[in-house]
């Protein structure tokens, strides 16, 4: 989680505040010089035009201090004209007649404006330089309390919000709900636990896939719960100063007992969950040291504090095993992808608030989306929705709907990618095999479109789409997959040679043999190597890799080879003897493709009504 920037509103606060100070600095300035300056009036006149008029007896008085002269004319009260004498001389040496009819008034200046001056000439810049100084101890204090809250807990507090999620809000994850509904229970009536001798679990970990809804899930006890729901993500305690991260869980177990009863969710928590001893900072090791602090936490709360933690992750297998023992994460909710009522339930959730016209058919969507998951539905939704508004509808239609599935699922066309005759004719067979290969053997999942449209990454997609969802797959699926992976590249090396073949059918190849390597090493359907199991558990942390011996021996390994090969070589073989007993059907399915460039899956089935199933690919009688 990152560090929450400051918001506009405090900045312009802050911009505010600077403001006034330096607008009370000025005015202040402005009333020091206008308190010690002259409040007087006075016309400015010439020295010789007073002593002319002195010597003709029109002024009455004449008030001298220092330099300054005042002048009060005959017939007036006060002074009303000013003038200035030159300095280190008297009135009577600028012109003035000592026997003149005028009262000359001598005043010794003062000293209290001049000093006052001095004093706010001196002063003056020494305060701006203070409250300058002072300004920035203040900003330099402000970062430094940044500093000190270094460890502190980053953890966003939810639950006393108005908008809360409850069990209701989500569709699906029954199983899920039902187990976390004991929780809400323990928070609720922890008494009715604790008179039976009880002890309220401390940890729920919540496993499954991306995008199942664990994080959704977790917030749905704290709504059904109704108490502070304290979330932060594993990542956000470690740091690269060591101690910072096991700081950052003594002051969020701190925050939760004072709030308690209630829940603590760590998201993602194999970022500092993982097994310890692995990592190249031995003892040393910050997140070693986090999870140290974790599980000194979760093993020491006191009696009837009523917090629950919660942790979310889709690596269980790389935890520690001090996370998962009795007494720490007590419970396991295993988070599934969704079937096909939970994908419709949770399509009308995301299609409550979109307008959609009668054609929409989510039950139908729901069917073809096996094996996705909330995350991946809402964004077909999202997706149907901005497809409708880029063509100015106001509501989504089953269209929009069947192009945002094939868009997120597959890739989007690249109509703007231009292909020669040659390039897509070569596309045009080799989609072609595809198509016809896994249409006739029996254990494939049935076409469900055929297109020479770029899509994606890819030049064209063969797709097929398995009719209901599938808990297992056994060795004849497999090997049906491995086959109508091949077929696209047997129909190039068919229709125009074995020199003929092309980089088309990279992808196909990766994929081909990444599943043969699958069956052997983690499913136990090799041949030689029959029920045995060779799985690498590491991590995939690059230190492992280096320091863990593999878990086989080179001789095994050469085997495990050979295995794969005798599968890649077994498909390609079945895909050839169903591609050359099918040859019109190529012709045919390929023309049309280069005519249509998209085919439907019933297009398809009338098209391939006439092949066949040659005996040299079965692989059981019920082929």
């Amino acid at each position: 989680m990152a560090a929450k920037k400051p918001s506009s509103g405090k900045r312009m606060s802050n911009m505010v505040r600077l403001g006034l100070f330096w607008l009370v600095l000025v005015a202040s300035t402005l009333a020091v010089i206008a308190l010690t300056s002259p409040q007087e009036s006075l016309k400015q006149v010439s020295l010789k035009s007073v002593t002319e008029r002195a010597n003709k007896g029109e002024i009455s008085k004449i008030e001298i201090e220092g330099d300054d002269v005042k002048v009060t004319p005959k017939g007036q009260d006060k002074a009303t004209e000013k003038s200035t004498k030159e300095p280190n001389s008297s009135i009577y040496e600028q012109g003035l007649n000592k026997d003149a009819n005028v009262d000359v008034n001598i005043k010794k200046p003062s000293e209290t404006g001049n000093a006052i001056w001095a004093a706010t000439s001196i002063l003056l810049p020494v305060v701006l330089i203070g409250l300058l100084f002072l300004f920035m101890m203040r900003q330099a204090q402000g970062q430094n309390n940044q500093a000190l809250g270094f460890g502190k807990s980053k953890a966003k507090l939810y639950g006393l919000d108005k908008e809360k999620v409850v069990f209701a809000d989500i569709a699906g994850n029954d199983a899920a709900k039902q187990d976390l509904e004991e929780v809400v229970d323990f928070l609720k009536h922890p008494k009715k636990y604790q008179q039976l001798g009880a002890k309220i679990p401390k940890g729920v970990l919540l496993v499954g896939s991306p995008g199942t809804g664990k994080t959704m899930l977790a917030r749905a006890v704290a709504g059904e719960a109704n108490v502070p729901f304290f979330s932060i993500s594993g990542s956000e305690f470690v740091e690269m100063f060591v101690g910072v991260g096991a700081s950052r869980v003594r002051d969020l177990f701190a925050k939760a007992k004072k709030n308690a009863p209630a829940i603590i969710f760590i998201d993602e928590i194999d970022a500092v969950g993982r097994k310890r001893g692995s990592g190249m900072g031995g003892g040393h090791d910050e997140r070693e040291q986090t999870l140290n602090q974790i599980l000194v936490e979760m093993d020491g709360f006191e009696t009837g504090t009523n917090v629950i933690v919660l942790a979310a992750t889709n690596r269980a297998d790389v935890l520690d095993p001090a996370l998962l023992r009795p007494g720490r994460f007590d419970r396991r909710t295993n988070i599934m992808l969704p079937e096909r009522r939970d994908r419709e339930a949770i399509l009308k959730v995301h299609f409550k608030n979109k307008p959609t016209d009668p054609t929409v058919n989510l039950d139908k969507l729901a069917a073809k989306t096996a094996g996705s998951s909330g995350a991946d539905l809402a964004n077909i939704a999202n997706e149907a929705a901005i497809i409708a508004a880029r063509r100015n509808s106001k509501m989504i239609s089953n269209k929009d709907l069947t192009e945002a599935f094939e868009k997120v699922a597959i890739g989007p066309e690249r109509k703007a990618k231009v292909m020669n005759d040659k390039e897509k004719e070569l596309t045009a067979y080799h989609e072609a095999g595809h198509a016809i290969v896994g249409h006739v053997l029996p254990d494939s999942d049935p076409v469900h479109k055929v297109t020479i449209i770029p899509r994606g990454g890819t030049g064209g997609v063969t797709w097929f789409l398995p009719p209901e969802d599938k808990s297992y797959t056994n060795v004849y699926e497999f090997k049906d997959i491995l086959a109508r992976a091949m077929g696209g590249r047997v129909a190039e090396k068919i229709k125009y040679g074995s020199d003929g073949i092309t980089t088309g059918a990279g992808s196909d190849l990766r994929k081909a043999t990444e599943i043969a390597r699958d069956m052997i090493i983690e499913q136990g359907m090799g041949k030689g190597l029959r029920d045995q199991v060779f799985h690498d558990d590491n991590g995939g942390m690059v230190f492992d890799k280096i320091t863990h011996e593999r878990p086989y021996s080179d001789d095994t390994a050469r085997e495990i080879d050979r295995e794969v090969e005798s599968l890649i070589k077994e498909a390609a073989h079945r895909a050839e003897v169903v591609l050359t007993h099918n040859m019109a059907s190529l012709e045919t399915l390929a023309a049309a493709l280069l005519k249509e460039e998209t085919l439907e899956e019933d297009i398809v089935n009338t098209i391939l009504k006439d092949t066949v199933l040659p005996k040299e690919v079965m692989l059981h009688p019920a082929a």
